[in-house]
């Protein structure tokens, strides 16, 4: 009976210093504005949300898809950075944000796509749809089929500028999705994001993110503002290693884009944090290899895994190992012989592939043989 007793005391016990140890999170705070979500970069893990499947029109948040197309093709090389676009009466007749091109100007592409992200011109965004697709139609077209890519389910687009339009619809998720791929994606092109003012024809114009100025960490992205969507931030800062991507849209005014966004990304870095589980280069363990020139191998993961979880909180993630069945050679390098699946608190949050971390060439004859006999002897007895 005291034997009994004992143990259900030690549990309890064990359970409140385990309570204790665990990292305290505050409810996230709640802001003033239509819909907001906040993600891990590297994870993609979502940290904070509201209402963040709601259908917004997204201003010239749009421009973020713009220049991710014209990277792209960037990166293909079907347009390089000084080719010489020809601006259109229609790109220079468009209204609202402007980088201020004339009509028969010839531009260069990164002038423009500078344009498109820091001076959030209307003008230039139309000009490089143009130039890249032949009209801001297909462009469009182009857009739309490039949100699918990226899993953003719920978004649709009309023009490359954000001017509204029926349908030109967007939401705070896929918007974050779209922030990620700029990030991950085009890195050298998102550094223009950072840059604070960008002067052409004589005209020096500021980057209309607030936070650039403000906090240090802010590297990115965009600002948006009709009347229907409200004013709106999309925004990326890094803290001890970790990138937060934060989406605020439908306040109500520029300040007010910035403050909750500053809110929504302090409250990121104070109570979470990204932590490294293994490196894509970190051998796991030495598996037994039949049949090859070598008995063993060793087995890593094929990326770097990356948890997001509650800061102080690494003693709570637990990782598997588990390979599928015996490994027979011949292996090559990066070949797949399982998996790494990654728990933290009991709830799977990283499953990666497995992979052989070196060649192994398949064995002589004599050693196979030999092999299929230690093989079978071993099986026997298990």
């Amino acid at each position: 009976m005291f034997k009994r007793l004992f143990a259900c005391l030690l549990l309890i016990v064990s359970a409140s210093v385990a309570q204790a140890d665990k990292p305290l999170i505050p409810a996230p705070p709640q802001l003033a504005a239509t819909a907001y979500i906040l993600v891990d970069a590297h994870t993609g893990q979502v940290l904070v949300e509201h209402d963040a499947d709601k259908q917004i029109p997204p201003a010239s948040l749009t421009k973020m898809m713009t220049s991710y197309i014209v990277s792209e093709e960037l990166e293909k090389g079907t347009i390089k950075e000084q080719d010489s676009v020809n601006i259109s009466e229609k790109a220079w007749r468009k209204g609202g944000s402007k980088m201020f091109v004339k009509v028969g100007d010839k531009v260069p592409v990164i002038d423009l796509l500078r344009g498109v992200i820091v001076q959030s011109g209307n003008d230039a965004s139309i000009a490089l749809a143009e130039y890249v697709s032949g009209s801001e139609e297909v462009f469009a077209e182009v857009m739309n089929q490039q949100a699918q890519l990226l899993g953003m389910d719920d978004t649709h687009f009309v023009n490359a500028t954000g001017w509204p339009a029926e349908g030109h619809l967007t939401t705070a998720r896929d918007l974050s999705k779209l922030a990620r791929a700029l990030i991950q994606d085009h890195p050298s092109h998102y550094a223009l994001y950072s840059e604070k003012y960008f002067r052409f024809n004589g005209i020096n114009q500021p980057n209309r993110n607030r936070l650039l100025w403000r906090d240090p960490a802010v590297d990115g992205i965009k600002t948006g503002h009709t009347e229907e969507a409200g004013y709106c931030l999309v925004a990326s800062a890094v803290k001890r290693g970790m990138r937060l991507i934060s989406v605020v849209v439908g306040t109500d005014s520029d300040e007010k884009r910035a403050a909750e966004t500053q809110k929504l990304l302090a409250y990121g870095f104070r109570y979470y944090q990204t932590h490294k589980v293994y490196g894509s280069n970190d051998v796991l363990q030495t598996e037994r290899v039949w049949g090859g020139k070598t008995d063993t191998v060793g087995v890593a993961v094929s990326r770097d895994v990356f948890v997001t979880i509650p800061r102080g909180g690494e003693e709570s993630i637990k990782a598997d190992l588990i390979i599928d069945g015996e490994l027979k050679a011949p292996l090559a390098k990066g070949q797949q012989v399982g998996k790494v699946v990654v728990n933290l608190d009991g709830e799977t949050v990283a499953d990666v592939p497995a992979v052989v971390a070196e060649d192994v060439e398949e064995a002589g004859l004599f050693k196979r043989l030999w092999d299929s006999i230690k093989r079978f002897v071993m099986g026997f007895f298990q």
